[in-house]
């Protein structure tokens, strides 16, 4: 039986690899590495320890793997233009929780999005069982979203942080940055409010890394951000992994909430991903994150003249590799994303601001999300953006079986194969590598 189910694993497995040779991933808080990464992947690192930081760790053997993680963090530092950057958090909500320990305490006040609003579930209250209530401890306060816009809105933000002062409830931390990000948040309008009530201005850049690195976003350190917290694989394209870039008065809080505060042993094989992740953007990134935002723009025009209801069109739509799309006409988010599975077009449903007021839930919201990083890494532009909205105007608004468009799918995607944007691409980007 163990021999079957042994068996069976690797069966599934490429399987899987198989499906996205022939689908159009269009998850925005995806992306697809290099083959130079998923290489470092599989070394050896993947199997040590190095608790601590280089040069002080806790375990020995640490030799080799000191000085790459030194070379991932003076990449991270010049990528980003950070005095200080801690490359140990082994993924972004980790990173958020490093944030949380170094700069506030359990039972202070922070300010972020709502999660209809597009915050992530790490700034959730503790009723939600989001990270900042219910592992840290926070008391979480919205910041106010002008939903025509899709952006925070700076007056009422300033009146909302004016009432949680006199109410005692002065915010000791703020985080900008979302799920739903299609637009560079207000970090200058609002820094100075914040820093005038001694809070702490924070930035989860996890969806936008990549554009801010690359320069095609904003840039929150010199906007008066304070410290910022990010993933490294949706448009920063390495590993699962994380990192927490600030400062370097603030190295010190925030060494010691990465360890021994959130992480032990922190995946060094994926450090290592994340170095050669860096050293790619450094060479080919700008290049890349115009590409993605040329490609969102495109895709959302494309959907929007076939008749699907993408929001922010007054303002073209987005400025980041984020499309979002009111799907209510057509039915609701969760059964078309399952409509659009079957075709291999694989997006996710995604909660509208408004939706739970109107009594929708986030199983069958009101919207789709969108995203272009991994498609634009597989060598995709603007002309296949009108390729991808036509499958999807075939399946959401022609109600054409999905079976059909799959195999228009599948014959599409032989011409995108390789990972683009890197050194070296010679094994296929979703090819199945045996090393058994």
């Amino acid at each position: 039986m163990s021999r079957e189910h042994y068996n069976r694993i690797f069966e599934l497995l490429q399987k899987h690899h198989q499906w996205f040779r022939e689908a159009i991933p269009l998850i925005a808080s995806e992306n697809v590495p290099s083959p130079a990464v998923r290489e470092v992947l599989t070394s050896d690192f993947g199997n040590r320890y190095a608790e601590g930081w280089p040069g002080e760790r806790v375990y020995a053997g640490c030799t080799y793997i000191d000085r790459v993680e030194n070379i991932c963090i003076e990449l991270m530092k010049k990528l980003f233009r950070a005095e200080f950057v801690d490359v140990r958090p082994i993924s972004g909500v980790v990173s958020n929780l490093v944030v949380y320990t170094a700069f506030t305490e359990p039972g202070d006040t922070m300010m972020a999005l709502s999660i209809p609003c597009g915050g992530h579930i790490t700034m959730g209250k503790k009723k939600l069982g989001g990270t900042a209530g219910a592992v840290h401890g926070l008391n979480v306060e919205y910041l106010p979203l002008n939903y025509k816009e899709l952006n925070i809105d700076v007056d009422r933000t300033k009146e909302r942080l004016k009432k949680l002062v006199n109410e005692g409830k002065t915010p000791k931390l703020v985080m900008f940055g979302a799920s739903v990000f299609p637009f560079p948040h207000p970090v200058k309008e609002l820094a100075d409010a914040f820093h005038e009530v001694g809070a702490t201005v924070g930035y989860d850049a996890a969806h936008v890394a990549g554009l801010i690195g690359c320069g095609c976003f904003q840039d929150p350190l010199r906007e008066g951000a304070d410290v910022m917290s990010l993933s490294t694989h949706k448009t920063f394209f390495g590993p699962q992994h994380g990192s927490v870039v600030s400062w370097e008065k603030h190295a010190d809080k925030i060494k010691r909430a990465t360890f021994p505060g959130m992480v032990s042993n922190h995946h060094l094989h994926a450090v290592a991903g994340v170095a050669v992740a860096c050293a790619e953007l450094l060479e080919f990134g700008e290049q890349y994150a115009r590409q993605v935002i040329r490609n969102a723009k495109a895709l959302a025009q494309a959907l929007y003249e076939r008749g699907f209801n993408v929001l922010a069109e007054h303002k073209g739509f987005t400025e980041s590799h984020v499309i979002l799309i009111d799907v209510t006409k057509q039915g609701d988010g969760g059964t078309i994303e399952q409509e659009l599975e079957k075709a291999n077009i694989i997006i996710n449903r995604n909660l509208l601001p408004w939706d739970i007021k109107e009594g929708r839930h986030f199983m069958h919201p009101g919207g789709i999300r969108l995203g272009t990083s991994e498609v634009t890494r597989l060598g995709m532009k603007e002309n296949e953006m009108e390729e991808i909205a036509e499958f999807m105007k075939r399946v959401v608004l022609d109600k054409e079986a999905p079976e059909k468009v799959k195999a228009d799918v599948a014959e599409f995607r032989k011409d995108f194969q390789k990972v683009h944007y890197c050194f070296e691409n010679a094994v296929e980007a979703y090819e199945y590598i045996k090393i058994r």
